[in-house]
């Protein structure tokens, strides 16, 4: 990374609200799936990524927020297709793959964002049925995700895989057991994935904690921060595409700080 981008990165985060997706054409002719694309972080990254020329297939539960996305992406010259589904319904994404294969002859880029939260409770009171479900997304469904997609990985001349996860899947905190458990299950899953193509594919993975972020998912666990005291959304999508570009090698890791000093 160079220090030109580390200077720009800074001042994105320095209380900038409305950051608009850099417009390049780096990443043309190369498809990316980003899942939990409705809001957030994931609907940065599929502006980020379609700016810069890549035809992205954006996920979520519902099409709402997928259409308005869809949409922005048109308007501003880029490509994107929706495609709601349920993630924990393994059926669902054998087909979106097959879909997938039938219209394209690779996936460049697997953005794996789609997470939930669960109760912030004492590991003795966490409940067993929420558990199963935040394990069913944020674990088992990941998983779906990386043996549908597999094939079409391979096939891209670079495949790339970016899995979001959090400082909790590292440094585990009171009350977050839930959440953290299903996140350094998923970090380990992504990072053996990730050793078991280094020397047979070009398929590489990295795994981003993107820090603070204004996102829905935040203020349920931070009620009462000030949001002008994190970062937007779109700072990481910026820092995705980017990484996209100049690619990564397996098992990288990327942390993205709340807040930055100015440069």
């Amino acid at each position: 990374m160079s220090m030109g981008w580390k200077i720009n990165f800074r001042c994105w985060l320095n209380g900038l609200s409305d950051i608009m997706p850099i417009k390049t054409e780096e990443l043309t002719g190369q498809v990316a799936l980003v899942t939990g694309a409705s809001r957030g972080i994931g609907e940065a990254i599929a502006e980020a990524l379609a700016a810069r020329g890549a035809h992205v297939v954006i996920t979520a539960r519902t099409a709402g927020g997928l259409e308005a996305l869809e949409d922005r992406i048109h308007e501003a010259g880029g490509a994107a297709t929706i495609a709601p589904l349920d993630l924990t319904d393994g059926d669902s994404i054998a087909r979106l793959a097959s879909a997938m294969a039938e219209r394209w002859q690779q996936l460049d880029m697997l953005v794996l964002n789609a997470a939930m939260l669960g109760t912030l409770t004492p590991v003795a009171a966490i409940d067993g049925k929420e558990f199963n479900k935040l394990l069913t997304l944020n674990l088992i469904a990941q998983q779906a995700l990386i043996a549908n997609f597999d094939p079409l990985l391979r096939r891209a001349a670079n495949g790339r895989l970016l899995a979001l996860s959090s400082g909790v899947a590292r440094e585990p905190r009171a009350y977050w057991g839930a959440y953290a458990a299903s996140k350094a299950a998923f970090e380990t899953l992504v990072t053996s994935y990730g050793a078991e193509m280094r020397n047979i594919s070009t398929v590489r993975t990295a795994i981003l904690d993107p820090g603070g972020t204004r996102t829905q998912m935040r203020a349920r666990a931070y009620p009462g921060e000030d949001a002008k005291s994190i970062k937007d959304p779109a700072a990481v999508g910026e820092f995705v595409a980017r990484l996209m570009v100049g690619g990564f090698d397996s098992t990288a890791f990327h942390a993205l700080p709340k807040v930055m000093e100015k440069a």
